[in-house]
Parts: structure tokens; C-alpha cells; sequence
């Protein structure tokens, strides 16, 4: 589902790319929040198909997004697991345990920058986030590693270097269309709010 991509990436901000990777149908042990999103996520796509879309919001829960995320629906990039997201108002954060020797197998640096991101780490990955117009925007503030944070430059180091080759859109600052005519998005406490136009 397209729609995942926008949601998640307005929610999940620094998981732009993990959230548009190919979907799957839910499996029948699928927690109820899980098919809520699934649910939601079918509405937003029927909706861009009218003539009119319904401009009423469709609010994604944070229970629903995480629920929906960690049940094999969507499949996540080698490497990374576990992931939970908590929104605030105009902010999300993304927790989530990241073997960064998966992300980087087969390449390797003697860059000290980039020695950071090495082993199994807890990683955390606070954004600021709206859409506005069709268009979303995604900043990162900062990133840690088992606590302790990322300088920014390591962080650039390594974007340049493993994300962007396979993501390009992906950075510090993001900035991409938003999916099923989806003309607003708004991170609350816990939520996501989408409009559509």
C-alpha cells in the first residue's frame, strides 16, 4: 500500500524508506490494531479514488501504526528490528535495534566517522515532521545510539555513504510527495492526522 509509505513516513519521519517497501496482507493472528490501520489504510486509497474525496481527517493511532509495522505486514530492511514510534505535536520518535553490519555488509570504511556504525545497537531517532500541500517535510534533530548521540556529521557521513546510494530522497532533510491525494498531515500526541483533497 502506497498510503504506508506517507503515513509512516509522516509518523515515522526517519523511516521514510523502511515504510515504502512492499507490503503484505496481514496474517489472520494480526492484533486488532493492526487491521484498524489495514482498515484505514484501504479507506485512504478508496477515498483518493472519488471524484471528491472526503476531506474529513483519517487519524492513525500510534498503537495501530506500531501494531501495523512490527506484524510482518511491512517488510523492513535487513538489519533493522523492533521498531516503536511515539508522536508528539509536530514530532515523532523512532526506537528501534538496528545491526548495522547487515546494513553495511560488503562495504567498508576507514573513516573513523563511520566506525560508530558497527554491531547491534538500540537506536533512536528524534524528527520534527507536516505536510502541507501534497508535499511532506521531514527533518531529523538527532540521533543516538545506545544512548549516546550521533555526532552530526558521522550521521551525514554515513547517509551519504549507505542510505542515500539505495534511498536518495532520503537525508537530514526530507522532502517528498504525498501519496492518494493526501493534501495535509499532522503529527499530534500519539497520532497522525491525514487529510485528503
Amino acid at each position: 500500500m502506497k498510503i504506508v509509505r506517507t503515513a509512516a513516513a509522516v509518523f515515522a519521519l526517519s523511516l521514510t524508506a523502511v515504510l515504502a517497501l512492499p507490503q503484505q496482507t496481514l496474517s489472520t493472528a494480526a492484533s486488532p490494531a493492526a487491521r484498524s490501520m489495514e482498515r484505514k489504510l484501504e479507506h485512504i486509497e478508496s477515498n483518493a479514488a472519488k471524484t471528491r474525496p472526503d476531506p474529513a481527517p483519517t487519524v492513525l493511532t500510534e498503537d495501530e501504526v506500531n501494531a501495523y509495522v512490527n506484524s510482518g505486514a511491512v517488510h523492513l530492511p535487513k538489519g533493522v528490528q523492533r521498531v516503536h514510534l511515539e508522536g508528539t505535536p509536530g514530532a515523532v520518535t523512532a526506537d528501534l535495534q538496528v545491526d548495522f553490519d547487515q546494513i553495511t555488509q560488503g562495504s567498508r570504511s576507514v573513516n573513523p566517522l563511520l566506525a560508530l556504525f558497527s554491531g547491534v545497537h538500540q537506536v533512536q531517532v528524534a524528527t520534527h515532521a507536516y505536510g502541507q500541500r501534497g508535499v511532506g517535510y521531514v527533518h531529523v534533530d538527532r540521533v543516538s545510539l545506545d544512548g549516546a548521540e550521533v555526532p552530526p556529521i558521522a550521521l551525514e557521513f554515513f547517509i551519504g555513504r549507505y542510505i542515500k546510494p539505495k534511498h536518495p530522497e532520503i537525508g537530514i532533510d526530507s522532502r517528498f510527495q504525498m501519496p492518494d491525494r493526501i493534501d495535509t498531515a499532522v503529527a499530534g500526541r500519539h497520532q497522525v492526522s491525514l487529510a485528503q483533497k
